[in-house]
């Protein structure tokens, strides 16, 4: 509960109080370099050295340190960009199918050389690594009398695999900066010491991306995710930076220095709001203004008059607004950020496609209808891709392989945002652009799970009919002209689905159950609890046939002696088709049948099915 509303002074004080830091971990950041064009220049290595630029619409989405250095700048107008630069190569990076692929195998070389599994994904380019046990271990080897011929271990069962290094030196760059000759002497400080080694981890891993792959990256180093995000922007590109805390200021000095935009967490919204409040202005316009907070540093709102959490509390507070977002950013602000790297997954928390219609919005049916049908066709097949493995009997090695989806989502999500319509705005008031998008969602319908006979484009015209033109209405009742500059269909919610080693108990890498492969492979399971009666029987016509086996099952006999009679239980077949009626095999004694549809109900569902056929479709 909070006191300083209660109370005078010293409470207020407590509140103002730096928050204190959890400087354990070992957090490592890598930001490949120019990502979009490295992937065209990997593919096409003529391209590298001359001036390229990566558009998506008549937008410059990214473009190469070679461009930028003739005056081409990120989100550029094309025409604006050839006018400034006119030998630049533009290519086309609307599809972003050979970005995710390369993204993906760099991700996994990273997870590869993670002993925890906390490797996590920040959209296509980035990735944070928890190093905390990997070099806490190489810091128990370490040899204070050897530090120049060092050996950094990467696996704790092989011994020599891993690398050489010179403990005396950090790898990269280091803020703020240390005297070479000092090195040694701050070995004293175990953290020092965590970050030191991470420093050479982190050189390793880029330079294995580097010569295997061709792909350059900047790194950061330290103690948590924000610092090691915001480290590794100081040297940009082909470069890392290690932060240090050897005084007790170096962190918030780090810190204070930023553009309250620049720190991860804080958003527009919430940088235009804390910037208005330290500067008393009421800001108007575009909230992707570049001049949103970027007017005032990290230190100026840190140390103006009154700043706290509680006061950070006050400014933020909006209808909507998550309730403890002052605390988070006072945090923010001091470098504190107590958030996980998340383990690694190979499947996706949710798959998104988007498209943007800025300089031509859709306003008709028939554009939208296209729309939703083009984004529809790329979600299902980026779902096949990233969700959809294949599987193999584990009793016949020989079959052929067949299809499953090795996790599906439940939900299905459509976002849009309109641009204000035009005439929709008085000409005395000028009426700012909103950003925000609308969302709604439903159950992701079980069709697009079938991998049997429908293709991708069967599948997406169907999800667009029966789905998302409905969500689209819910979001947009007029019959036209909505002036639509963004569409975004997303499918989350993940369930994971055992993998063929799962043997159906739930315990293969997706936590699921494989009824199939459980049926597949019970007799195998329940051989060896199970006695089979081979005593020869005796010649009596009151006998059941000889070749008849008597199934006894152990520590199965009730408390009061009498045994369960396993002989008259005869298998049950148990269909995993969903469109067969389960019902079926039901006692008839225990349902009725319907005399509309002829399936059989159970008999407390009766009454609730004979409602759904008075509804009608």
């Amino acid at each position: 509960m909070r006191t300083a509303t209660l109370t005078s002074g010293r409470s207020k004080a407590i509140v103002s109080r730096a928050p204190k830091r959890n400087d354990d971990r070992v957090i490592l950041h890598f930001d490949y370099d120019c990502f979009y064009a490295s992937v065209f220049e990997n593919a096409n290595p003529s391209l590298k050295g001359l001036p390229l630029g990566v558009k998506q619409k008549s937008i410059l989405a990214t473009c190469n340190y070679a461009a930028r250095a003739r005056g081409v700048k990120k989100l550029m107008l094309i025409s604006e960009a050839q006018k400034i630069c006119p030998e630049i190569v533009i290519l086309n990076g609307e599809d972003l199918t050979p970005f995710r692929d390369a993204s993906k195998k760099l991700w996994s070389v990273l997870r590869s050389h993670s002993w925890n599994g906390r490797v996590e994904r920040l959209g296509l380019d980035e990735v944070f690594l928890d190093v905390t046990d990997v070099v806490e271990y190489n810091q128990e080897l370490l040899n204070r009398n050897a530090l120049q011929d060092s050996f950094f271990q990467l696996s704790k069962q092989d011994p020599e695999k891993g690398f050489s290094f010179d403990a005396t030196r950090f790898f990269g760059c280091v803020h703020p900066p240390v005297d070479p000759k000092y090195v040694v002497s701050i070995l004293d400080n175990p953290i020092c010491i965590r970050m030191l080694l991470a420093s050479h981890l982190a050189g390793y891993l880029r330079l294995k991306l580097e010569e295997d792959f061709g792909y350059t990256s900047s790194g950061g180093i330290s103690t948590n995710k924000v610092l090691a995000k915001l480290a590794g922007s100081v040297n940009k590109p082909k470069n890392q930076t290690t932060l240090l805390n050897i005084h007790e200021d170096d962190i918030q000095n780090f810190m204070d220095g930023h553009k309250l935009r620049q720190i991860p967490g804080i958003g527009s919204r919430i940088a235009q709001l804390i910037q208005d409040h330290v500067l008393s202005t009421k800001t108007t316009g575009d909230l992707h203004d570049l001049d949103i907070g970027a007017k005032v540093t990290v230190g100026q709102v840190r140390q103006h008059p009154g700043m706290s959490a509680d006061q950070l509390e006050r400014i933020l507070d909006r209808p909507g607004a998550e309730r403890g977002s002052g605390e988070k950013v006072w945090n923010l602000l001091h470098g504190v950020d107590s958030t996980e790297v998340k383990e690694a997954s190979d499947v996706p928390t949710q798959i998104s496609i988007e498209d943007t219609y800025m300089s031509r919005p859709l306003n008709t049916p028939a554009e939208i209808t296209r729309e939703l049908h083009a984004l529809a066709t790329s979600l299902v097949r980026r779902m096949r891709i990233d969700l959809v493995v294949d599987d193999t009997d584990p009793s016949d090695p020989a079959s052929q392989p067949q299809q499953r989806w090795a996790a599906y989502p439940k939900t299905l999500r459509l976002s849009t945002r309109c641009r204000p319509k035009l005439g929709a705005t008085s000409t005395s008031t000028s009426v700012p652009e909103s950003f925000s998008r609308n969302s709604r969602s439903q159950p992701l319908p079980s069709f697009v799970l079938n991998l049997k006979d429908d293709s991708a484009e069967a599948v997406a015209e169907r999800l667009t009919a029966e789905a998302l033109l409905p969500l689209f209405r819910r979001l947009n009742p007029e019959r036209q002209g909505w002036n639509l500059a963004l569409i975004n269909i997303c499918v989350t919610n993940m369930v994971m689905v055992a993998g063929p080693d799962s043997a159906g108990n739930g315990t293969g890498p997706g936590g699921g159950r494989n009824i199939a492969s459980m049926f597949r492979t019970q007799e195998d399971k329940l051989r060896e609890w199970t006695v089979y009666d081979t005593t020869p029987m005796q010649d009596d016509t009151t006998s059941p046939p000889a070749d008849t086996a008597c199934l006894i099952e152990s520590a199965t006999e009730a408390e009061n002696g009498e045994e369960d009679d396993l002989m008259a239980a005869e298998p049950v077949e148990m269909s995993l088709d969903p469109d067969i009626d389960t019902w079926e095999d039901e006692d008839e004694d225990e349902s009725y049948r319907c005399h509309i549809c002829g399936h059989a109900i159970p008999a407390f569902a009766i009454s609730a099915h004979e409602r759904f056929h008075s509804i009608g479709d």
